[in-house]
Order: C-alpha cells, then sequence, then structure tokens
C-alpha cells in the first residue's frame, strides 16, 4: 500500500519564484489520478457524538472526563437517536464520528445510527467487540506495549484483547497515539500488528485544558516521534497507514490551529460556510454547545495535533497547499491517508511525495 520512504529523505526544493496553475499541478497522470480519486470524497461531512458516559477502562490524560460535557444525562433512547439521525442527514451531514466515553457499551445505539447514517467511525478502545452489523470504521485507541496500557489505562494485556476482538476485521484501526513516554515502544506495537495482519495509523497526544503531567509533549520529543513515524512507514510499508506530510504537520513544534487555522466552532466564529456551519458535537442528552463543539472538546487548543483535528483542519486547507508540486503532492498524501483511515474499504494508495515537506508559511520544525 504505503511507498516505502528514504531512512533520511531530503528536503523539499521549491522553486519559490513561479506561480503554478492548478492544471500544472495535476498534469503528472499518477498526481491527477489521486486527484480525482480524492475529490470523489469531498462530499463528507462530519458531525460527533458522544454516544455514553460509561467507560469500562480509566485513562490517564482522557478528554471525555474533563469539562463539562462528562456531566450530561445519557439518553439511551433508541427511537431519539433514529429521530437525532434523520434529522442530521436532513440538514447535510453525511459522516458521523461516534465516541463519549465508550461506545462499545451501548452497541444498540451504534446499529441505529448505522442504519440511519452508514457513513462514519466509532472511536473505541476495543475491549468490547462492536458487533459485525455495524459496518463503520472502528478506530481502536492503542496508548504502547501492555506495560504501558497497564500503568495508563488501568488494563491487562489490552494489546492481545484488542488483537483477539479484531484481527481479521477489515472496519478496524489501530490508531497508536504517541506521548513522550511510548515512543520506543512504537516498534514493538508495529510488529506486533503487522503479525497478526492489522492495520495501524499514528495520533498525537494533545493535551486536555489544564493537563500538566507526564503525557503533554515538548520540541523534543515531537522530534523523535516524527523520525519514528517515518522509520515506521518505512519498515512496516503495508500496515502503516500514514504520510510523511502527516507527520510533519502533526509533530511541528506548533499546533494545528496555528499552522492551518482551526476549522471547528471553537475557534471559528463563522457560520457562513464548512464546518463553522455545519460541525456539532452531541454530547449523551443530544444537546449541543457552539462555544464547546470541536472533534475532541477540551483539549488544550495551542497543543492541539490530534489526528482527528488534521482530518478536517488540514484537508480543507486546499488552496493554501496548492503553490507548487511537492507542497501539492503532499497535500494529496495526506488526504488520501485521511480517507483510508476514516472511510470503510478505501484503499489507501503509494504517498506521492516521501520527502518531508513544510507547512506553507513555516519551516519544517
Amino acid at each position: 500500500m504505503d511507498s516505502k520512504i528514504s531512512p533520511k529523505p531530503a528536503l523539499s526544493t521549491k522553486n519559490s519564484a513561479k506561480v503554478w496553475k492548478f492544471a500544472e499541478l495535476i498534469a503528472d497522470p499518477e498526481v491527477r489520478q489521486r486527484w480525482e480519486q480524492v475529490r470523489r470524497y469531498f462530499f463528507l461531512r462530519e458531525s460527533t457524538y458522544d454516544m455514553t458516559r460509561r467507560c469500562n477502562i480509566r485513562c490517564e490524560g482522557c478528554y471525555y472526563f474533563e469539562g463539562d460535557k462528562q456531566h450530561a444525562v445519557e439518553l439511551n433512547d433508541s427511537k431519539a437517536w433514529r429521530t437525532l439521525m434523520r434529522e442530521e442527514r436532513e440538514r447535510g451531514i453525511t459522516y458521523v464520528v461516534l465516541a463519549g466515553a465508550e461506545p462499545s457499551l451501548v452497541p444498540d445505539l451504534l446499529q441505529v445510527c448505522f442504519e440511519e447514517m452508514p457513513l462514519g467511525a466509532i472511536a473505541t478502545n476495543g475491549i468490547q467487540r462492536i458487533p459485525d452489523s455495524i459496518g463503520y470504521r472502528l478506530h481502536i485507541s492503542v496508548w504502547g506495549n501492555d506495560e504501558t496500557s497497564l500503568r495508563i489505562r488501568k488494563a491487562k494485556h489490552m494489546l492481545a484483547r484488542q488483537i483477539d476482538n479484531y484481527r481479521n476485521d477489515p472496519r478496524a484501526v489501530f490508531v497508536y497515539t504517541f506521548t513522550p513516554q511510548n515512543i520506543a515502544e512504537a516498534d514493538q506495537v508495529a510488529q506486533i500488528l503487522a503479525r497478526e495482519g492489522c492495520r495501524l495509523t499514528f495520533n498525537m497526544f494533545s493535551a486536555p485544558v489544564g493537563y500538566t503531567g507526564e503525557l503533554r509533549h515538548s520540541r523534543q520529543s515531537l522530534l523523535h516521534t516524527r523520525q519514528a513515524m517515518i522509520d515506521l512507514m518505512m519498515r512496516y510499508p503495508e500496515t502503516v497507514l500514514y504520510s510523511t506530510y502527516n507527520a510533519v504537520a502533526h509533530t511541528h513544534h506548533l499546533g494545528l490551529h496555528d499552522l492551518f487555522g482551526c476549522s471547528y466552532p471553537r475557534r471559528n466564529p463563522s457560520t457562513d460556510v464548512g464546518l463553522g456551519r455545519s460541525f456539532r458535537q452531541y454530547r449523551t442528552d443530544l444537546k449541543w454547545d457552539r462555544e464547546a463543539a470541536c472533534c475532541v472538546p477540551d483539549t488544550d487548543c495551542p497543543d492541539c495535533r490530534h489526528y482527528a483535528s488534521g482530518s478536517a483542519v488540514v484537508t480543507a486547507r486546499l488552496f493554501r497547499h496548492a503553490v507548487d508540486p511537492d507542497t501539492f503532492r503532499s497535500w494529496l498524501d495526506y488526504v488520501d491517508t485521511y480517507l483510508a483511515v476514516w472511510v470503510v474499504n478505501y484503499a489507501k494508495g503509494a504517498n506521492l511525495c516521501p520527502m518531508p515537506v513544510p507547512p506553507p508559511g513555516f519551516d519544517l520544525f
């Protein structure tokens, strides 16, 4: 699937004096084919939904158990959820992200959502299997090897249990969240997942508001994480769903908002177009608050490097990336990765730009 990455890729060289026309950027047949492939999914329009406030584990630095949302009343009413999904479809939502505390604990509600809105993803810790009849993409959260999971997540043999539940399941993508403490463990986890035929992508721990613990990244840990991501793409090309530009964008010393400008309502006052107009983050009582609405509420915005945030924030910046061939190819790699991670049966192609390219207007680090 993914192309092999050079262990020490050269820096991108750009002709900054040339103004590139879009027709020139897609003139290469391979680039044009990738552009035509990803643009077919521009209809995706997301909102997110907390399905339950219950969880079967308790992790350090958990986003759900911060802020007011954890105290919302849990409305475990299939008819109410079906009505909500129909209303969401009517207002133009085409893709749902089901999260919460732990959504696998309410499979009946997941089934209702899937019947009404068949495109979407579920963020789950993977301890309890979600029924096959729910055909969403499943994001299985991994925070290190089993020793680290026991320390951070208070769960024994977690990776083994996750693999037992989702081995050979085409819905499943394992999401490895890098912290400063687990960078060295990522290769061990990737090796196990590769041996079991599982797919893997990466996330960055982004501190909740007020969090000062050991999981918050430093500049040094960000750089170490970037290299680890690139090394893993090279070592496990059939397992890892990622691109070099994903690694650059998510390990920069600046967060996603400072690099690209966040599109979510919490940081975007505009209600004219895009996520500012359409995105809602529903709590377990089926209510939402525009002032708090983002893909991972209660994250410290300057520290936000979430893979979920980037799936909307970076992909929405087409015109900022259509400035030269390397930058545009890198953006296509990012969108291709996003679709492979979030859409069931979307096949990721080989990365078009294996070299690190800086975000437009910034340096590499």
